[in-house]
């Protein structure tokens, strides 16, 4: 008991963290139907009251970030040594760590569903407005929550030479006890949920490309549990290689079969029309922008789609902000502020929509030309696969996009693992390995703990619980984030 106590006082928010998260599962496990519905009212309340707050704060981190790029303050060099990664490994590792299979498992659903259940009415086509505002959830406020963090945690890494903690970034934290230590232990549990959901959504996905392909019926337990453990044991073996030989080597093939599989659909379709709706829809979401940020008149497209869609992928963009931020403070070492702020808002922003336009504008194409739609990309979870129907060598881009999409998913674990590492290891940026193991350790238990739950309580969908867990959890997120804006910039303004 001595020597237990005595390891806690060593890491004590190693240990507060894991045995919440162990008791949280044992709470799901006991009171499983109460949990959901503890959080689906939750997440209403959250939405209701603090949903225009996050329009609002996504608006703000955009212009907020835009104004230090171009300010004086943009010359500010993260270091002094020469950038650690080349521009392409630097590019590929940001763009996999924040977004991943996200883009795989949304890439036709999405644009679909924008396209049949069009949010706004504006003078535009309803394609251009399913992309526009595909375009809007997936481009410069989500990168933006991304960017605040990274900004925040480079500028006090690599030129106030403070650690990476989150809780130590700013001086003014430090002035109220306890503080520090609550924001890191709150960064580290929303990091887990998140990653939880995550995991969920696209081992889901992957198991339905799998019955797809074998045409067996989807939702398999066993295989779904399978998933995980292999997803979580590559992530681990990533995060144990470290950055430049396991992150690096995996992100990168991640972005080389991304672009070919895009280009396998581009350049058998109708590419000038591809080009047109991605130019007309990336004007119309400049020209909207504000509007559609803050739901502004026409742009407003009700309280339950704004609810269903918009807070809810605000919520999770922040809820990744804290490690995916981190993250990419970490790997832009030798970069200016302004390099970073532009290459974190404008590269994968760009990258996203032509995928989706690519994707998007093909679907709309097949929905046009079928005798009548009858629902073949309404499934996330197996809308891409159906899609891939349409074009020659099906069951080879089937497997190709299954192969990606555990690609993506261990990428954002292991860029996870090893953020984590570094919180439970006093901020070192070169965590010690046997903290890469807790963590894999810890993040396959809650994982599996939770998707066996949401198959063991039908009435009860306990993944979907954990993603509106998010809504709640990263609330006190949205309100740090206004609040290091103001203490950041202040701070700026008196060292600068």
């Amino acid at each position: 008991m001595k020597q237990l106590f005595q390891a806690f006082l060593r890491n004590p928010l190693l240990y507060i963290a894991s045995g919440i998260l162990f008791f949280l599962a044992l709470f799901i496990f006991f009171f499983t139907e109460f949990f959901y519905e503890l959080i689906e009212t939750g997440s209403l309340w959250v939405r209701e009251y603090f949903g225009r707050f996050y329009l609002w704060l996504g608006l703000l981190c955009v212009f907020f970030l835009i104004f230090i790029a171009f300010s004086r303050f943009g010359k500010i060099r993260l270091g002094n040594s020469p950038p650690e990664f080349d521009r392409l490994s630097w590019i590929a590792m940001l763009y996999s760590a924040g977004m991943g299979a996200g883009i795989l498992l949304r890439a036709v659903q999405e644009p679909v569903f924008m396209f049949l259940n069009s949010p706004i009415e504006t003078s535009s086509s309803s394609q251009v407005i399913a992309l526009e505002y595909t375009f809007y959830q997936w481009g410069f406020t989500a990168w933006a929550f991304y960017g605040i963090f990274a900004l925040l945690i480079a500028y006090a890494l690599f030129v106030r030479k403070s650690d990476i903690l989150l809780g130590s970034s700013l001086p003014q934290l430090k002035t109220i006890n306890y503080l520090p230590q609550g924001i890191n232990l709150l960064t580290i549990l929303t990091t887990v949920f998140g990653l939880v959901a995550a995991i969920g959504l696209g081992t889901t996905q992957i198991e339905g490309g799998i019955s797809h392909l074998t045409s067996t019926p989807a939702g398999t337990l066993s295989i779904t549990i399978l998933l995980v453990f292999i997803v979580c044991l590559l992530a681990f073996i990533s995060a144990f290689a470290g950055i430049k030989k396991g992150i690096k080597r995996i992100s990168n093939w991640n972005i080389y079969v991304t672009v070919i599989l895009m280009f396998f659909v581009f350049f058998q379709v109708d590419i000038l029309n591809v080009f047109s709706q991605f130019f007309e829809s990336f004007y119309s979401y400049i020209i909207d922008f504000v509007p559609l940020s803050l739901a502004l008149g026409k742009y407003n497209p009700g309280k339950d789609f704004l609810t269903d869609w918009t807070y809810y992928y605000w919520a999770f963009w922040l809820a990744w902000a804290p490690f995916t931020g981190i993250f990419i403070a970490r790997i832009s070492k030798g970069r200016s502020i302004r390099e970073m702020i532009l290459g974190v808002l404008l590269i994968p922003s760009l990258g996203s929509f032509f995928w989706f336009s690519v994707f998007g504008s093909v679907s709309f194409d097949l929905i046009e030309n079928m005798d009548s739609y009858s629902g073949e990309f309404d499934n996330v979870f197996t809308s891409l696969f159906r899609f891939f129907e349409a074009f020659p060598l099906s069951d080879f881009t089937n497997i190709v996009t299954i192969i990606l999409l555990v690609s993506f998913l261990v990428t954002s674990v292991d860029s996870a693992i090893y953020v984590l590492s570094m919180f439970s290891d006093k901020g070192k940026e070169h965590p010690r390995k046997k903290f890469r193991l807790i963590w894999a350790v810890l993040i396959l238990l809650f994982s599996e703990a939770i998707i066996l739950l949401g198959n063991i309580k039908p009435n009860s969908d306990v993944l979907t619980a954990m993603q509106k867990f998010l809504i709640i959890s990263s609330l006190p997120f949205a309100f740090f984030t206004a609040g290091i804006m103001v203490l950041f910039l202040r701070e700026l303004f008196k060292k600068h």
